[in-house]
């Protein structure tokens, strides 16, 4: 039988450390470069399915015979969509928008098969944060955590404190809904080794 390769496309720590959880780490990691600006009237849905997929193709095409796993978290409030914090002020006005309310983290999933076949799922989580008081909220920016993460947190590290409740995904809002990569993937024939 030939061996098959997995290809993870993105560069993300937590979705390399999800795989490896379910004994499912990739042989390569190549973090696709695409631009992830949200287009013009598209939903947080389509921005995220629709980057997963691009992703997917763009890694695929410089690694022939592999199955690609992508994948794209995307924060939303309403029909909001939240940035990749880069800075303290953009994590800060994210913390603000979150306290007290209901949100919803988006990931899109996609895997190309090494003859070209592209199939992709979007798993939808609803979260709800507690009300967030300054001084939790200047903590969390000292600590750094939210730096390049969606919305501007972690769920996984101290952001967790925050969530009174979630509806959905718990790995999918870390970064890689496990039970729809592992259905994909056996779906177009990856077996495990």
């Amino acid at each position: 039988m030939k061996m098959q390769r997995l290809v993870l496309a993105s560069a993300s720590p937590r979705r390399l450390d999800l795989l490896r959880q379910i004994d499912l780490a990739p042989d390569a990691v190549d973090a696709a470069e695409i631009d992830e600006t949200p287009l013009k009237s598209e939903t947080p849905r389509l921005t995220a399915l629709r980057l997963a997929c691009a992703k997917a193709a763009a890694v695929a095409a410089k690694q022939p015979g592999a199955f690609v796993l992508a994948a794209d978290t995307v924060v939303a409030v309403g029909s909001r969509i939240l940035p990749k914090v880069e800075t303290e002020a953009e994590g800060r006005r994210c913390l603000e928008l979150l306290s007290g309310r209901a949100h919803r983290v988006l990931t899109g999933v996609a895997v190309q098969a090494p003859d070209g076949r592209l199939v992709s799922r979007l798993v939808e989580s609803r979260l709800h944060f507690k009300r967030l008081t300054p001084t939790e909220i200047d903590d969390y920016l000292k600590s750094g955590e939210g730096v390049g993460k969606a919305g501007g947190y972690a769920i996984q590290g101290r952001a967790g404190a925050f969530v009174m409740a979630i509806q959905g995904s718990y790995p999918a809002v870390v970064g890689l809904p496990l039970y729809e990569t592992v259905n994909l993937l056996t779906g177009l024939g990856f077996g495990r080794r």
